[in-house]
């Protein structure tokens, strides 16, 4: 079976991908000029989402090169994804410094490192991007985010505390979850367990599937430069969402 990065190649010699939209590269910061690898990225992401391959919820694998610009893509999908209605972020990544580092990249505007325009408009109207804890009173005309490491998610989950997230806060709203660092989650797909461990074992895995598949309207963007797809059961399970491949093996 091809990948789904090697279907948008296809789509993309036949004249029927998307173009990259100017709403995204004219709210990014613009001293960071986007590289044609990562237009390639947007254009192969949004040809997905728009097209007749995309699963309902919605699960894609960004597998690029450390370096090349992961964090910014993020930050233009979620643009794209607030512009398709999504306002609802989650972010998390097995390393707390990871966590600190984005939220700089994604809210201090006063970083050099800030991603985004001074001022993000979209279809007229100014969109402010906040940090939230959870999404039961997040603002509706806004991009709210909540960041965690994977394991405090994984806790938050199965042990519910005051004004922390539970799975219940999923079953309502449709939530973009964004995963750092993704080849960590692959935990379980990489063993084999009786039936009774899996019933048993909550591994963070299995905690990230059961948020996503809460919502079908739920989107799973899933960030790595090494995913493991010399292992069979990996590469079975992402083959058909693998969006981008390492940019280096493209020769750009």
């Amino acid at each position: 079976m091809a990948f789904l990065y090697e279907k948008m190649d296809v789509l993309r010699e036949a004249g029927a991908s998307k173009e990259l939209p100017s709403y995204i590269q004219q709210n990014m910061n613009p001293n960071f000029e986007l590289r044609p690898y990562q237009k390639e990225a947007f254009e192969n992401f949004i040809t997905y989402f728009e097209g007749n391959l995309r699963q309902n919820p919605s699960q894609t694998l960004f597998h690029m090169a450390t370096g090349s610009g992961k964090t910014l893509i993020m930050a233009g999908l979620m643009l794209y994804l607030y512009k398709r209605g999504y306002r609802n972020f989650l972010f998390f990544v097995n390393l707390s410094n990871i966590v600190e580092k984005t939220k700089v990249n994604f809210l201090d505007s006063s970083s050099t490192k800030y991603l985004f325009n001074d001022e993000i408009v979209i279809d007229g109207e100014r969109v402010v991007i906040q940090e939230v804890t959870n999404f039961q009173a997040s603002d509706p005309n806004r991009i709210n985010i909540c960041f965690s490491t994977t394991q405090g998610l994984h806790m938050d989950m199965w042990m519910t505390k005051e004004n922390g997230m539970s799975f219940d806060d999923f079953d309502n709203q449709k939530v973009v979850l964004i995963s750092d660092e993704a080849h960590h989650l692959n935990v379980d797909t990489k063993k084999k367990m009786s039936a009774e461990e899996s019933d048993s074992y909550h591994s963070w895995e299995q905690t990230v599937k059961n948020i996503f598949s809460r919502n079908s309207g739920n989107v799973l963007l899933e960030f790595t430069a090494t995913c493991d797809l010399e292992n069979q059961a990996i590469r079975a399970a992402y083959e058909n969402v693998t969006v981008q491949d390492p940019c280096e093996k493209r020769g750009k």
